[in-house]
């Protein structure tokens, strides 16, 4: 019973109930924006309450991913007969007595005993979780626990670290351990998000002298610079020419002056079709001008950081940034307004003014890490002087125009490791330590019900960077027999026949330890390769039935199905 969901979807509700059965903390799931993270809250809720008689609250701090969650969860309510309630100030209900309460933080904080026990807290956009000091979530978390000791706690987030604190899974935080993680790239590749290209401004800011606090430039400065009639004319007529033949394009501007000037100019102008949303704005006209933009009755809408999470607009086409950021984290969010899929949309178009690309990375291989605040390192790309076209730095010719880039000098020891990512021409070749495996029953999008289906193994190297590979026991010829090749490298047992004999032999310890991989990535392959591995001795495989008591236990399996049986909580 549940929601037909994607694979990565499906991996991750799994991944889910295999932390919560295995360890005692809790775990966070990495998604990336539009992926679809309301499904796998919805799935948990269904599982939890319909299979195994719990009960969930979703915790979220603005409106629109309550009402999200909401819509979601009611539409497959209705044919599940799966009760959900709302508690909210913002949208004048307050449910206490269904299953499932979605909830926004700020009307439940102090009445989580009013809220009788939960058995699963799940937050939505869990990065705004404060670490330090008696925040809101920490004081609903608190009391949760004094009517409900065992109750355990889901995160899910796109960003699973903040500027001041850095990452929010820690031993002694409330999310304890990423379980499982997605990448934008793969997402993009599969066709599960909209490609995304770069294009930065002729007319640029000098942010250099611009002062860092607590992580971001100073707002007052950031404004005050990008505020000037020259930057504010010359970005709006590039904003223009570039959307031509787009229909919706969301602006970012860096403060509530500024972007009344940029709405001022598009109107003037341009006879620009313009709106403004703005955190003092009154819902009403919030509401409308929303339900304008998204239903195509309004091209050009500008916000100042109110847009960045909980907002769903799939048809955004372009997204133009005159806003400056230090938090790739915000950046993420900015440009993720574009991922959503929509008829006849075939990419985004993400126009920076403020330098944000140069900064952190190109649009599609996007690094969410906490920078070096002393600005040390090698740019991670760079701007086509012809067509302004931002791309990685390892690019010797821009794809875009054949513009071919001056030879940087080299410098002596030129062997440390680069930061190339996927929009390198340069093949890189990688080490990395295998912190854990992860195996799962991969089956190709839109592909048949008897299709042959393949085992995927993810190799965690990262705090959230995983390396995937697909061993094809299940085709025939040259697949099957590298995939052979592959297992009897790591065990003793009989090749298994199908990708899930094989995940069940894995899981239950049929293959060696793997100490490290190597990785190959070029930017003429889709996918990064491995074409290396530091493998343990292999060990005895027990094959299930067997009665040797003397033998070892094998470890508990790292992915498990939902059973009635056995509740995760």
């Amino acid at each position: 019973m549940g929601i037909q969901l994607r694979p990565y979807q499906q991996e991750a509700v799994e991944a889910v109930y295999n932390h919560l059965r295995v360890r005692d903390d809790n775990p966070c799931v990495v998604l990336p924006t539009a992926s679809g993270k309301t499904f796998v809250i919805a799935q948990i809720c269904m599982d939890s309450v319909l299979q195994w008689n719990g009960r969930v609250i979703i915790l979220a701090h603005v409106k629109e991913l309550l009402e999200q969650a909401a819509e979601k969860l009611m539409q497959t309510a209705s044919e599940l007969i799966l009760r959900v309630g709302i508690y909210s100030a913002g949208l004048k209900s307050r449910d206490t007595e269904h299953p499932v309460i979605i909830a926004g933080i700020q009307s439940v904080y102090k009445r989580a005993c009013e809220l009788d026990a939960f058995d699963l807290v799940i937050i939505d956009e869990a990065h705004m979780i404060p670490v330090d000091g008696e925040g809101m979530y920490r004081t609903f978390l608190a009391d949760a626990r004094a009517v409900n000791p065992n109750v355990r706690v889901i995160g899910l987030t796109a960003t699973p670290f903040r500027m001041k604190s850095g990452l929010i899974c820690a031993p002694d935080n409330f999310l304890n351990s990423v379980c499982y993680e997605v990448g934008v790239r793969e997402l993009i590749v599969q066709n599960y998000l909209c490609p995304l290209i770069t294009k930065a401004g002729r007319k640029k800011a000098d942010t250099s002298s611009l002062h860092v606090r607590a992580g971001e430039f100073v707002t007052s400065e950031t404004e005050a610079l990008m505020d000037t009639d020259e930057l504010v004319e010359s970005a709006c007529r590039e904003i223009v020419e570039y959307t031509r033949d787009r229909k919706s394009v969301l602006i970012f501007s860096s403060g509530v002056k500024h972007g009344e000037h940029i709405a001022d100019v598009l109107r003037t102008h341009h006879s620009a079709q313009v709106a403004t949303v703005f955190g003092h704005t009154l819902s009403a006209l919030r509401d409308q001008t929303l339900a304008d933009f998204r239903a195509g009755r309004l091209k050009y809408l500008v916000n100042v950081n109110v847009l960045t999470t909980g907002f769903d607009a799939p048809n955004i086409d372009c997204v133009a940034m005159l806003r400056p950021t230090m938090s790739p984290g915000l950046f993420y969010q900015m440009t993720g307004r574009g991922f959503r899929l929509h008829p006849g949309k075939e990419n985004c178009l993400v126009l920076d003014f403020g330098g944000n690309v140069m900064r952190h990375g190109p649009v599609d291989a996007i690094r969410i890490q906490k920078p070096k605040m002393n600005g040390s390192g090698d740019a991670p790309a760079k701007e086509c002087p012809e067509c302004h076209s931002v791309v990685h730095a390892a690019y010797a010719i821009c794809p875009d125009c054949g513009y071919e880039f001056p030879k940087p000098e080299r410098a002596r020891h030129d062997a440390k490791a680069s930061t190339a990512g996927i929009l390198s021409d340069d093949v890189e070749i990688t080490e990395h330590p295998v912190k854990a495996v992860f195996y799962g029953v991969h089956t190709k999008q839109g592909a048949p019900e008897d299709a042959p289906k393949t085992m995927r193994v993810e190799y965690q190297v990262g705090w959230q960077h995983y390396q995937s590979e697909w061993i094809c026991f299940e085709h025939t010829g040259w697949a099957r027999r590298k995939a052979e090749s592959w297992w009897r490298r790591r065990s003793n047992a009989p090749v298994p026949s199908t990708a899930e004999e094989a995940v069940d032999m894995a899981e239950a310890g049929a293959l060696c330890k793997t100490e490290s991989i190597t990785v190959r990535s070029a930017a003429s392959e889709k996918y990064d390769r491995i074409v290396g591995y530091e493998l343990g001795e292999k060990t005895f495989y027990r094959e299930p039935g067997w009665d040797d008591e003397d033998l070892d236990i094998a470890e508990e399996p790292q992915h498990t199905q939902a059973s009635d049986e056995e509740p995760p909580f």
